[in-house]
């Protein structure tokens, strides 16, 4: 099981265990989400990469969205 938790313009995303995986985040110039690893020594079980991979789908077709911070 993987959270995903909005923060700013990006999604944390956090193990069962409370361990953050890493990030979500979306590249502008390339118009695509993206994730990326807390750090190099994160080791991704099947289910957390598959979680990933399916909200960074979501994300692509308009199925899930990342709240916006408006910070006015």
């Amino acid at each position: 099981m993987v959270l995903f938790c909005p923060i700013q313009q990006e999604l944390d995303c956090i193990s069962g265990e409370g361990q953050i995986l890493g990030k979500i985040k979306y590249d502008g110039a390339k118009d695509e989400y993206y994730f990326q690893p807390d750090n190099e020594s994160i080791v991704l079980s099947d289910a957390e990469g598959a979680s990933i991979a399916v909200r960074l789908s979501g994300l692509a077709s308009g199925q899930y969205l990342i709240p916006m911070q408006d910070d006015d």
